[in-house]
């Protein structure tokens, strides 16, 4: 990776940092929306998780597409495609709280997700690139790792400004079917504000990065760009990041979207004291993307990825088989050392794919579709053994394909050639 200029590089990562952040907030607020859509349009749980649904089924149908949307139009018009779409989906929102129709609400939400799509399958490995080769991984987990702030600061903020005081359950009841349907159709509305505001800001980062010089990214030698998705597939270490980020995100859901019901039967505690310690899996997230990116600087990222692998592996044996407040603590541990495996195996999996890696990134965001399907399991697991601690089987298998992973499947199978990414200024 050679840069004529680094300083003029500077601009455009930050740039390119704030997508991570900005992504990384849309996808936390989903876990606010859906106790409040929930309550607003009287659904049941099964009705209110295809919020999550709407946002996985997207990764998955638009990954792809948006790899053909770079190799024609190029990164940058990518990323402003996505941010435009994100923004439109945003603005959805109000129309959908106007309308009080639930499927507006997950179209809104779909849409903001192909934008999402987009921006991770050009900012990651953009991320990767814009810089020194060898600092790549370093790079793009330190540029994740503000995608763990917004992790910390998006449910604070949402739950402040959508999740508003209204009114409880036993004062709806006591309503006239009239006077309950205009206080939820108020409730509804409460997102209307933020969405907007948040589209707004997209407009303007959009702009940004339209009247901004952006590096390209280009082939050195005479390496020809890929036609087809199935040569991407050659590249052995590129089918085992796929399943590697499977099932790193399908664990990740698991630990996150199922913690307050494992605590509480674990640690015996409420629901109240399980939010505050959800909190902490948050902050121990943050904190373990920055002190991995650290860390990088020391150890190669591939040791790293497979330790921290390891002893997630001891922590989900220790969360099956313990009992009482220590089971919280080795979840927040979990949390802390999961939180530079996505970053590390999308960097990892990209490496050296020449005129595949459009393609290659696309396939990895595909797999995000692992956080709609393993969760699942872990119920079914839970449910069929009435011990929710069971469940945490599903993780382990998880952490062990991430480990191999990180020990060897890495590992480039095709021979590289002169070909190197390289930033032009």
């Amino acid at each position: 990776m050679q840069m004529t200029n680094k300083r003029k590089a500077l601009f455009p990562f930050i740039l390119i940092t704030s997508l991570f952040f900005l992504w990384g907030f849309a996808h936390n607020l989903d876990p606010i929306l859906i106790p409040h859509l929930k309550k607003s349009f009287t659904l049941t749980t099964v009705q209110a998780t295809l919020v999550d649904s709407a946002v996985f089924i997207a990764y998955f149908i638009m990954a792809l597409p948006a790899g053909f949307i770079m190799k024609k139009y190029g990164y940058k018009n990518g990323i402003i495609s996505g941010l435009l779409l994100f923004a439109i989906g945003c603005f959805l929102f109000i129309p959908a709280a106007n309308t009080q129709q639930y499927p507006f609400f997950l179209v809104a939400l779909f849409i903001i997700a192909c934008g999402l799509t987009i921006l991770e399958t050009a900012a990651n490995p953009y991320a990767t690139a814009l810089g020194e080769k060898e600092t790549g991984t370093q790079r793009l987990n330190f540029a994740q790792s503000f995608n763990g702030l917004a992790a910390a600061l998006a449910p604070i903020i949402g739950a402040k400004i959508i999740l508003t005081k209204g009114y409880t359950n036993e004062q709806l009841i006591a309503m006239t079917d009239d006077a309950r349907k205009l206080a939820l159709a108020a409730e509804a509305s409460s997102v209307k504000l933020p969405y907007f505001i948040l589209g707004s800001v997209l407009v303007l980062i959009a702009l940004l990065f339209a009247f901004t010089p952006l590096p390209k990214i280009q082939n050195n030698g005479e390496h020809v760009a890929s036609k087809s998705i199935f040569h991407a597939f050659k590249h052995k270490h590129l089918s085992w990041a796929v399943a590697a980020q499977f099932f790193y995100v399908g664990a990740q859901v698991c630990v996150f979207s199922l913690f307050i019901l494992y605590a509480t039967k674990s640690a015996g505690i409420t629901e109240v004291n399980a939010s505050w310690y959800l909190g902490a899996c948050g902050v121990a997230f943050l904190i373990g993307r920055f002190v991995g990116t650290a860390l990088m600087q020391f150890f190669k990222s591939t040791n790293l990825l497979a330790l921290y692998a390891v002893i997630n592996i001891i922590l989900c044996l220790i969360a099956i088989f313990a009992h009482g407040i220590i089971t919280v603590y080795t979840v927040i541990g979990i949390c802390f050392f999961m939180s530079i495996m996505f970053p590390t195996i999308f960097s990892l999996g990209i490496k050296d794919l020449k005129g595949d890696t459009e393609f290659g990134s696309s396939l990895i965001i595909m797999s995000i579709v692992g956080g709609a399907i393993l969760p699942r399991f872990f119920g079914m697991i839970s449910d069929s053994t009435h011990n929710i601690q069971m469940g945490y089987y599903v993780p382990l298998v998880c952490f062990t394909l991430i480990a191999f992973f990180g020990i060897s499947g890495y590992k480039p199978r095709i021979k590289p050639d002169d070909f190197q990414p390289s930033v032009i200024l």
